[in-house]
């Protein structure tokens, strides 16, 4: 899968079911609640691509079209009753549909006035036939979405869009390929089974070796190396202990990765960094490539954790800017966790007052030279902080942590990547939740609330949501 497929718009098929019915009663009826569905489609175009090839008025219509829709790649499928429809002519169409469904409980007008007359009650008589769709669907064990109220209101565009944008990552997840370059020894929280992990959730796990890294650096041009140097000059502030040749190495590792990562279509990677270490070809770490291929999009995850750096892939469906991190240390004064790792992180977090670093880090892995190392704090405000565990038994878990990440004075000494994340339920009882439920050393950040957008990608893709 290339990133585009992660960063672009969701695409949702919306179904509109009618009848044959009513057309000799009211003339025109076809083409009015087209009209209808057309203005649907047109209040959600904002938050996803809204793919309405007309209505559907029988069988044969809504077999084509939902075959149509997954022949055109749809994230997921809207169903919209633009008049009552039977719900038994679903079943053909919706017995093997694996798609993300949500049912859109809405009728054109918002209220029933003494105006109205039989043409404006059949125009608005869609609720009967949602309750008829909604029994078909559950007898045939399809779980669904359900939103009921005004479709102009913003909450139906914020209900669908947090539906749009699970769909979409369950997508994601299910075209995800994900390198992984060695794992660290006796780390078990990053286990799982990758034929039930793909089966489950979807991405592809490959495991390859430092030496196809090495043959894209071999291949590096020296322009290509003076570009990433003026993007780092660019965007950080540059440490002066840093030398060229330090630079140059830390240029030709990124390089090397991500030509990898484009030609085998991966969306993220993970590193074990004795890999490197023990290599012999290598003369720093992956510091620098960690930290600008997350900013450029790609999922990460540390020593092997191909969970987390899957589940980095999800989150940049779920919202823009994911940030690796684990928590390092409790700080019972604060109230909060440390939160760092070795010396990746997504600058794209970073406090907007103060300009990341590119910093000339010594750091003794492996008994390499320095790696140019990232270093900033993360933007004071509130975040979400997840984890994806196995637990067993073919099961799958998100642990789930809504808190702030605090405005604080800089630690001097801290060499990577840093914040106090300090969770709404308090340090002591989120972490008493957190290694009840298993959540992982490894975790994955958002600015902002985006708890419902998991909440939403956990019931559709069938994964324990759990918020401690």
């Amino acid at each position: 899968m290339s990133l585009d497929v992660v960063t672009r718009k969701p695409k949702i098929g919306l179904l509109g079911i009618m009848q044959e019915l009513y057309d000799k009663m009211l003339p025109g009826i076809t083409e009015r609640q087209e009209a209808y569905g057309r203005d649907v489609a047109g209040r959600l175009s904002g938050v996803a691509d809204v793919v309405f090839p007309g209505a559907v008025r029988c069988r044969d219509d809504i077999e084509r079209t939902m075959a149509g829709f997954a022949a055109d790649g749809v994230d997921g499928v809207l169903i919209v009753m633009l008049t009552y429809g039977p719900g038994l002519r679903l079943v053909n169409a919706f017995r093997d549909c694996s798609l993300p469904l949500m049912l859109a409980n809405i009728q054109p007008e918002p209220q029933v006035t003494t105006a109205w007359d039989m043409g404006d009650l059949t125009y608005n008589q869609g609720v009967h036939g949602a309750q008829d769709t909604a029994n078909t669907l559950i007898r045939l064990g399809k779980k669904f979405t359900v939103f009921s109220g005004d479709w102009k209101s913003d909450a139906f565009v914020q209900a669908f869009e947090t539906f749009a944008v699970a769909a979409h990552t369950v997508t994601a997840m299910k075209q995800a390929k994900v390198a992984v370059f060695g794992r660290m020894p006796g780390m078990g929280d990053i286990l799982t089974d990758p034929h039930t992990f793909m089966r489950k959730l979807g991405p592809q796990i490959d495991h390859i070796g430092m030496g196809s890294i090495v043959w894209h650096m071999n291949q590096t041009t020296q322009a290509e190396v003076d570009a990433v140097l003026d993007f780092c000059k660019a965007n950080f502030e540059m440490d002066p202990r840093l030398k060229p040749a330090q630079l140059e190495e830390a240029a030709k590792i990124q390089i090397g990765i991500t030509k990898l990562l484009e030609a085998g279509g991966y969306d993220a990677f993970s590193l074990y960094f004795n890999e490197i270490g023990f290599d012999g070809r290598f003369s720093q770490i992956h510091m620098m490539a960690a930290s600008n291929l997350m900013a450029a999009g790609y999922g990460y995850s540390a020593e092997g954790d191909t969970n987390c750096a899957s589940l980095m892939v999800a989150a940049r469906a779920i919202a823009p800017d994911p940030h690796f991190t684990e928590m390092y240390a409790m700080d019972f004064e604060r109230d909060a966790a440390l939160q760092s790792h070795m010396g990746e992180g997504n600058w794209k977090v970073a406090r907007k007052d103060r300009r990341p670093k590119l910093i000339d880090r010594p750091l003794g892995i492996g008994g390499l030279d320095n790696p140019p190392t990232v270093l900033f704090m993360a933007e004071p405000g509130p975040a979400t902080l997840v984890s994806l565990l196995d637990p067993g038994e073919g099961k799958y878990r998100l642990v789930v942590a809504q808190g702030t990440i605090l405005d604080t004075e800089e630690l001097p000494t801290v060499e990577m990547p840093y914040f106090f994340f300090k969770p709404d339920t308090g340090v002591a009882e989120c972490l008493n939740g957190w290694l009840r439920n298993g959540g992982t050393h490894h975790q994955v950040l958002h600015l902002g609330d985006v708890r419902p957008r998991w909440k939403a990608w956990c019931d559709l893709a069938g994964v324990e949501y759990v918020e401690v």
